[in-house]
């Protein structure tokens, strides 16, 4: 059985269709990728499979359960799905130990001694506890991207969803967030990513989905994909030489 299965899935913004009919399986232990230009509705999925945008129709199944419906406990759910952002949303007041805890304490109602025992655990295998004092404006975009990932983890999530978990990061810190992954994936961790990075995408999986006017238009290899018959899609991945 699928961790997650998406059916039929339909999210319309006033009057307008962002995504049509989408269908989705991720298996436990897999990684998934998502890829499309700005605007294919990328962000709006991953926002729809813990109901921080709530769709307009389909299914969404999660561990066999609907999770679309109005006796479904979000709260449960997102504890159970991981979101690390695009722009990483730690919170600037806080230090990176009390960004990692505070959803311990807050939704786990874990003591502070606890939640602060479990926040270091966790970014101790990020390479972060050394700078467990610092705050969000003294960390490089790489080590935001760790402390984030770290807070996803530490509620420990059945599956962890990146939203372009490279886009403010230079090509250095981008393989390491993709060895990062990597290292996640043998581990066991459920993903899903969204990303526009071609070197990203091939770094952490073998197929990617390909989203485009919020329809799935295909679901390859990136060395398929660059050489499709479909102009549009083949012009998306046509970087790929680039990377080999």
């Amino acid at each position: 059985m699928a961790l997650i299965q998406v059916r039929d899935l339909v999210k319309n913004f006033d009057g307008q269709t962002v995504l049509s009919n989408i269908n989705l399986d991720l298996k436990e232990g897999d990684v998934r990728v998502l890829m499309g230009a700005s605007g294919s509705g990328k962000s709006t999925l991953l926002r729809c499979l813990n109901r921080l945008v709530e769709p307009t129709s389909g299914s969404i199944v999660f561990r066999g359960q609907e999770v679309l419906g109005p006796g479904v406990d979000v709260k449960q759910l997102r504890k159970q799905i991981g979101f690390v952002f695009q722009q990483f949303a730690l919170y600037s007041h806080l230090n990176v130990l009390d960004n990692v805890s505070l959803g311990l304490r807050k939704l786990h109602g874990m003591g502070k001694v606890e939640a602060k025992e479990r926040a270091l655990h966790e970014l101790s295998h990020f390479d972060m506890t050394a700078h467990q004092d610092k705050y969000p404006s003294q960390l490089s975009g790489g080590q935001k991207q760790r402390v984030a990932i770290a807070r996803a983890l530490a509620m420990d999530p059945a599956v962890l969803v990146l939203d372009e978990p490279t886009s403010a990061l230079d090509p250095v810190m981008s393989r390491d967030v993709g060895d990062l992954i990597n290292r996640l994936h043998r581990e066991g961790t459920s993903m899903i990513c969204v990303t526009h990075d071609l070197s990203l995408a091939r770094n952490i999986a073998d197929t990617v989905m390909f989203l485009d006017r919020g329809v799935i238009r295909a679901d390859d290899r990136i060395d398929v994909l660059s050489k499709d018959s479909d102009p549009e899609i083949q012009a998306f991945f046509g970087g790929e030489e680039k990377f080999s």
